[in-house]
C-alpha cells in the first residue's frame, strides 16, 4: 500500500513498499525529512509531472569499496595525470551538469529545480558531498550524493569525457570515508565495476552501523 505523507515528520515502514520499492507520496523535501528519509533507507525519485515519490527497494545495488574493479586500461588512465579530482568545490555546478547530461533512453530529468535546491541545503549543512573531476580548468565529470554515517548514497554522476565518472568513483571509493557506496539503481556500468545487490536487511545494517 502507498502511503500519502502529511506534514508530520514520519515514514512508513520501508518493508511495505511495492514490488518496484515505491513507499510512499508527498510531503516535502526539507533537510529533516531527506535525512530522516536516508536514514532508513528511503529516497526521493519523481519528475516535474508528478507529486514527490518516496521509493525503498526490496534490494539495493551497492559497491564495497573493497570490491571495486578497476580495469587495465582505466588503472593507466589515473596514471597519465589527465584529470584533476576535487571535493566539495562546486557542488551546484554538478548537481546542474547530472540534470543536463544526455543519457541514452531517458526522457527528460528527474534532478528537478526543487531538487537541486534541496540537495544543495543538504551540502550546505554538510550532509551532502560533491566529486569533481577537472580536465585543465573544465569540468569533465563528477558525481554527488548523501552520506549518511559510513555510506554514501549516490544520487547521480555524468561524464562529458570518456572516463571521467569512473575516475571519480574511483576516488570515492578509495577516499578511505565510506565502508558502502549505494548506487541505488542498476547499470551495466557499475555492474563492471563491482557492484552488486544486496538485501533491504543488509544494506539497513550498514546504515545503522550494525
Amino acid at each position: 500500500m502507498i502511503v500519502r505523507l502529511d506534514k508530520r515528520l514520519l515514514f512508513p515502514d520501508p518493508a511495505l513498499a511495492e514490488a518496484d520499492g515505491l513507499l510512499a507520496v508527498g510531503g516535502d523535501l526539507s533537510v529533516k525529512r531527506l535525512l530522516l528519509a536516508y536514514q532508513n533507507g528511503i529516497f526521493p525519485w519523481y519528475s516535474d509531472e508528478t507529486p514527490i515519490l518516496w521509493y525503498s527497494p526490496h534490494e539495493r545495488f551497492v559497491l564495497y569499496p573493497g570490491e571495486l574493479k578497476i580495469s587495465k586500461s582505466m588503472r593507466q588512465v589515473l596514471r597519465s595525470g589527465k584529470f584533476t579530482v576535487t571535493v566539495d568545490q562546486c557542488f551546484d555546478q554538478v548537481m546542474a551538469a547530472c540534470s543536463s547530461v544526455f543519457r541514452e533512453g531517458q526522457d527528460g530529468t528527474w534532478i528537478t529545480d526543487d531538487m537541486k535546491a534541496a540537495y544543495l541545503r543538504l551540502h550546505q549543512k554538510g550532509h551532502a558531498h560533491s566529486i569533481e573531476v577537472w580536465q585543465q580548468d573544465n569540468l569533465v565529470g563528477g558525481l554527488y550524493g548523501v552520506q549518511i554515517g559510513h555510506v554514501f548514497c549516490g544520487e547521480s554522476m555524468f561524464a562529458l569525457v570518456s572516463n571521467a565518472s569512473k575516475t571519480a568513483l574511483v576516488h570515492l571509493c578509495q577516499s578511505g570515508l565510506y565502508s558502502l557506496i549505494d548506487c541505488q539503481l542498476h547499470t551495466p556500468h557499475l555492474e563492471s565495476m563491482g557492484a552488486r545487490l544486496i538485501s533491504r536487511e543488509e544494506y539497513m545494517g550498514m546504515v545503522s552501523g550494525e
